[in-house]
């Protein structure tokens, strides 16, 4: 069995920069359309009103549904997008109550 070469801190920290700026070298710059902007442009006014509106709201299921759009705002960079009716169900899902469980409990 062949010993690898222990790396100092400083060598490890040296070579992981090299490594990102390579991987930044080569990336394609992502170039977007008129539309393209003017919906992510609404897309984030919509989601900013959901998140400022929701935040006296008191739930189990607010939290959640704002972490979601926490999410969505933080990767808009990511290609892979949700569609218009998705898109609408994330910014409604703090303002909606889950409906309750139906449960055979014949209690009276």
């Amino acid at each position: 069995m062949a010993k690898s070469a222990k790396l100092t801190p400083l060598q490890e920290s040296e070579a992981r920069r090299i490594a990102q700026e390579k991987a930044r070298s080569n990336k394609v710059a992502r170039v977007f359309s008129d539309e393209e902007k003017a919906l992510r442009k609404e897309r984030v006014a919509k989601a900013k009103d959901a998140m400022s509106r929701s935040a006296g709201l008191k739930g189990a299921h607010v939290a959640p549904a704002r972490t979601a759009i926490k999410r969505y705002l933080q990767q808009l960079n990511d290609p892979k997008q949700p569609d218009e009716a998705r898109f609408e169900l994330l910014i409604e899902a703090p303002f909606k109550a889950p409906p309750k469980k139906k449960t055979n409990d014949r209690r009276f």
